[in-house]
């Protein structure tokens, strides 16, 4: 059986289904002069002006979607993407590419004209903003006080220290000026319409992308309770600490909460998550033949999570287990990596070096986890595969496996055996998603 084969055409599904541009075009579609979205009904005859402003790294490809429908409708567009996730054929929207995950001196001159754009807006007018992960790096803009460096630093420290997305968006939307509702107060009194594509798990939406046109529930101790509980101020420049310090003590306002007038005439719409992604690999691989059990979504230590999926295969391939249908277990998630090396790799990379090192010698599975932005970590590869043989081929290379997983350095090692998953980037941006498939030769 091919495993690798099949994997591949469960990634080619799960992407499919969160194809951004075409879920955008299907949530801007035009009936009867307006809009409809869940019961919220946006008559076009009243507005006179649209703009289009987008961040992320399905921005771009959002922005296709949506100029497919607007068409000559909009007055001017503009969206920020990570290097490399650009688009052809956009014809009234600017493409801006900038860096992720530290930030640069061009994602803060890319914020300021985003922000530029939106307070341009007027009541008579339209904004939509096209969300998707990776924006509260891409679009970056210091607080008072903060510099750029400083922003690298803290978001350098966090990445490092294996805390939650919500957690490090927590810190970020109180040390920048754009995360946490900034940019619908930007735009108010505008209609605000946020098309988003979740990259957080449960669909928070002021937690994606740091939540820029939605109110912000997470506050100035929270965020500093952060950077206790990951042990972080002796990393960080003074000025981090002393600014939440503020903002506890009320000399620095709050980012705009629920009810906040700014959120009047604002409405947003998750069109694509982890879910859908995962539901549509699940189907492809009942398609192939598996018989498909769903975990809940996976959190935490990728490491330790890729062990955990090890020995689930490993009990399936018990000796005396016999004709049991083709398998395939399957979850979505984001796990974590506390950077403990110097090495190259990501998550979902982490996630099957660690599978492979409890895997050795089974014969009949095939373990995978990739990014579906199609980037693992700041390398070019989605994911890995890692099989019952991974530890013998990088062995006979001259590998350690153990050494690349202490060092976090796992995209060397799958490189040296091919065993990486690269799509390139992908245009879209939903999470990870995790995969073991198991057959048995013998049934």
């Amino acid at each position: 059986m091919d495993l690798r084969g099949h994997a591949m055409k469960i990634i080619e599904a799960a992407l499919a289904a969160v194809e951004p541009g075409k879920l955008t075009r299907q949530a801007l579609a035009v009936s009867g002069g307006g809009i409809d979205l869940d019961g919220y009904r946006l008559d076009l005859s009243r507005v006179r002006d649209i703009y289009l402003l987008g961040m992320g790294k399905a921005a771009a490809t959002m922005a296709r979607g949506a100029e497919s429908v607007l068409k000559g409708r909009i007055s001017a567009g503009l969206v920020v993407v990570k290097d490399g996730y650009g688009v052809p054929g956009l014809k009234f929207t600017e493409v801006v590419e900038a860096a992720h995950p530290l930030p640069e001196e061009r994602n803060i001159a890319a914020a300021r004209r985003v922000l530029e754009l939106a307070e341009r807006a007027d009541e008579d007018s339209l904004v939509i903003f096209l969300v998707s992960g990776g924006s509260s790096a891409l679009l970056t803009l210091p607080a008072p006080g903060v510099s750029l460096e400083d922003l690298r630093r803290v978001t350098e420290a966090l990445l490092k220290s294996g805390a939650a997305i919500g957690e490090i968006n927590a810190v970020r939307k109180h040390i920048t000026g754009v995360g946490g509702g900034r940019l619908a107060a930007a735009a108010a009194p505008a209609r605000v319409l946020t098309l988003i594509v979740s990259d957080v798990i449960g669909d928070r939406l002021d937690v994606i992308a740091s939540g820029p046109t939605v109110p912000d529930r997470s506050t100035f101790a929270e965020a500093l309770a952060v950077l206790r509980k990951y042990n972080l101020f002796d990393e960080l420049p003074e000025i981090i600490p002393a600014r939440l310090q503020q903002g506890i003590a009320g000399t620095i306002d709050e980012t705009p909460k629920p009810g906040d007038p700014v959120f009047a005439r604002a409405h947003a719409r998750i069109i694509a998550s982890n879910r859908n992604a995962v539901d549509a690999a699940a189907r492809a691989a009942g398609g192939l033949g598996y018989e498909v059990t769903r975990m809940k979504p996976l959190l935490g230590e990728a490491r330790v999570r890729g062990k955990e999926f090890a020995e689930l295969v490993r009990r399936q391939e018990e000796p005396g287990k016999h004709g049991f249908r083709p398998a395939c277990v399957i979850a979505g998630g984001e796990t974590t990596v506390a950077v403990r090396g110097p090495g190259a790799g990501g998550r979902a990379q982490e996630f099957a070096l660690a599978a492979a090192l409890e895997m050795e010698g089974l014969r009949n599975s095939l373990i995978f986890g990739f990014g579906t932005d199609g980037t693992d970590g700041p390398t070019e590869a989605a994911g890995a595969f890692a099989d019952g043989s991974t530890l013998a081929r990088a062995r006979a290379a001259g590998l350690d496996p153990a050494r690349h997983l202490a060092q976090n350095d796992a995209y060397p090692l799958f490189a040296a055996l091919d065993d990486l998953i690269v799509t390139g980037p992908t245009g879209t941006n939903v999470n990870d998603i995790y995969c073991a498939l198991m057959h048995n030769p013998d049934a």
